[in-house]
């Protein structure tokens, strides 16, 4: 950030949060070698009630990494981690950067054909994944060019009569357990006790050196691998530390059950948790009942979500019977987050619950909310230190827009990646004199806070008109009979896309299409109404809770009436 320029948002900054920070120029895994000098005893990680501290994280990610080196992996080689949330999924990440090689997140419930895809496209020659996934593994393992597979059960972590749960529930639903016998598969177990202790000595170049490939989520387009470095990483997580002010090293707890190969928990939780040498408290999927006992039990402080799992928690018949006192921060991300939702959330908690905003290509952070300052309802907040933004034209990108108009939200700092992995057109597009266009559509007011209008491909052009879907949902959803909602743009030959509702009505409740165009008569223009109205028991979702306008307008594609219905 410029010292010559005025930025609005920083009269906004409590009063505690630096607007730039002295970056050290080193490497991500230096969070965990830090904390496990300063805090050697304390719990990293707790899986199932197992608990396993820093001194024993360190280790084994070291012990990891030696053993990457025995099978060949060297500094820049691409490693996948097929892995939901468990020790496992830390201590690879770790090991794997200290190694020198190159995080590669893959999302356990991807198919073979997208698998392939992603493994083929970065050269990945080494993967970590569940036992459970291994029949597939194998069936792909020769079309996906891989050399060395590394397989674990999440058992392997747990306490003894945990595990004999577990296993005793995946043989009840048909899957095998254990390793099969093949070539060039390890047990990621023996792996680390068969492997040196010695520090593995790497060169890397923080600025330069890539940390992870991160796969964008895929909902526009053709998925495409966001380069980030190490020093990336670690300029995102120190600016969300910087933003939880009350945060104390060594006294944390992390709720993670957003899974860490998406990059918002990658970040939010385990980077940033390891750089306070907090402890993870690991869920490998999210249960609102699990969720609720941990809190109370291990005294969660910090609880990064999505609006979906805070609705779950503030739902719950049970929720008021647990003391989630101890809760004193969550960031909201991934969707919109509803002002009520937060309110009652922090009436149940006492803790503090803003929005925040970011995407894959800036490691993801770039706006939020403050946690203890002004917070400013349906916006996403203000830009963390040492990051810029502003607001541009849609069909150039090169004009700036006034305050209050919408466009596209541009954004310049630290975190922001180096480009697409093997994709120079898609970067040239995207980063542009040291910006990134992100190709959402939002607004800035006079103070600098951002508003979220919507994705710039979501954008519908109905009529001549520029409509976006999302306004019409907030509205959609003030129903109070209303769930959940999408609108979407299909294409009709007369008005170029014609506006559908998807709607999805609470338990019990009834709601007519004529009720809805009524509510919608009262709040919008004539041309922002949807003329289309379904209702369904449900909307299509990424694991991170987006909704997926695509595969609804796919299925608009399917039926045999086509388009003009």
């Amino acid at each position: 950030m410029s010292d010559n320029i005025e930025y609005p948002w920083l009269r906004s900054y409590p009063e505690n949060v630096r607007p730039s920070i002295d970056y050290p120029v080193q490497p991500l895994f230096a969070f965990l070698e830090r904390a496990a000098e300063r805090f050697p005893e304390q719990t990293a990680t707790v899986f199932f009630g197992k608990r396993m501290s820093y001194q024993s994280l360190l280790e084994k990610a070291i012990r990891f990494a030696n053993a990457l080196g025995k099978l060949g992996v060297k500094k820049g080689d691409r490693v996948a981690i097929m892995l939901p949330n468990s020790p496992q999924a830390v201590i690879s990440y770790y090991g794997i950067l200290m190694a020198g090689g190159v995080v590669v997140p893959i999302n356990p419930m991807n198919v073979a054909v997208e698998l392939i895809q992603q493994l083929r496209d970065v050269d990945c020659r080494v993967m970590v994944y569940l036992d459970i996934r291994q029949e597939m593994v194998a069936s792909i393992r020769k079309d996906a060019g891989l050399e060395s597979c590394i397989v674990t059960g999440l058992q392997d972590f747990m306490p003894y009569l945990a595990a004999l749960g577990y296993r005793r529930h995946q043989q009840n639903r048909g899957r095998t357990l254990g390793i099969m016998e093949g070539e060039c598969i390890y047990r990621f177990s023996e792996l680390l006790n068969a492997s040196s202790s010695d520090y593995p000595n790497v060169e890397l170049s923080p600025k330069e050196d890539l940390a992870v490939l991160q796969y964008t989520g895929g909902t526009t387009g053709i998925p495409k691998a966001a380069m980030l470095t190490h020093y990336n990483l670690v300029v995102n997580a120190m600016q969300i530390r910087e933003w939880f002010t009350k945060s104390q090293e060594g006294k944390e707890v992390f709720l993670a059950v957003l899974p860490f190969f998406h990059v918002y928990c990658m970040t939010v939780a385990m980077n940033t948790a390891v750089q306070l040498a907090a402890t993870l408290v690991l869920h490998h999927r999210f249960e609102t009942d699990k969720a609720l006992g941990d809190i109370e039990r291990y005294k969660v402080t910090m609880f990064p979500g999505t609006p979906a799992m805070y609705v779950a928690i503030i739902s719950h018949q049970n929720a008021r019977l647990h003391n989630l006192s101890s809760i004193r921060a969550c960031i909201s991300g991934a969707a919109s987050l509803s002002p009520d939702v937060a309110h009652i959330f922090e009436e149940l908690t006492g803790g503090s619950l803003v929005e925040g905003f970011g995407l894959t290509e800036a490691s993801p952070v770039t706006h939020c909310n403050p946690l203890y300052g002004k917070r400013k309802l349906s916006s996403v907040g203000i830009p963390l230190p040492d990051t810029d933004c502003k607001i541009v034209d849609l069909e150039h990108g090169t004009k700036e827009m006034p305050v209050g108009v919408a466009g596209e939200l541009i954004i310049r700092g630290p975190q922001v990646m180096k480009g697409y992995w093997n994709m120079p057109e898609e970067t040239a597009l995207t980063l542009r004199d040291g910006w990134l266009y992100t190709g959402d559509i939002a607004r800035l007011d006079k103070s600098g806070y951002a508003y979220i209008v919507d994705r710039k491909k979501d954008m519908v052009i109905s009529g001549g008109y520029n409509i976006y879907p999302e306004h019409i949902e907030l509205v959609i959803k003030e129903i109070p009979q209303v769930k959940d909602v999408a609108v979407a743009g299909i294409p009709d030959r007369f008005r170029g896309e014609k506006l559908k509702a998807y709607i999805v009505l609470k338990t019990d409740a009834e709601l007519t299409r004529e009720q809805v165009m009524e509510h919608c008569r009262q709040r919008l223009a004539a041309y922002k109404i949807p003329r289309l109205i379904e209702f369904r028991r449900h909307l299509p979702k990424t694991i991170m809770g987006k909704t997926l306008r695509r595969m609804l307008i796919e299925e608009e594609k399917s039926k045999p009436q086509g388009f003009d219905s």
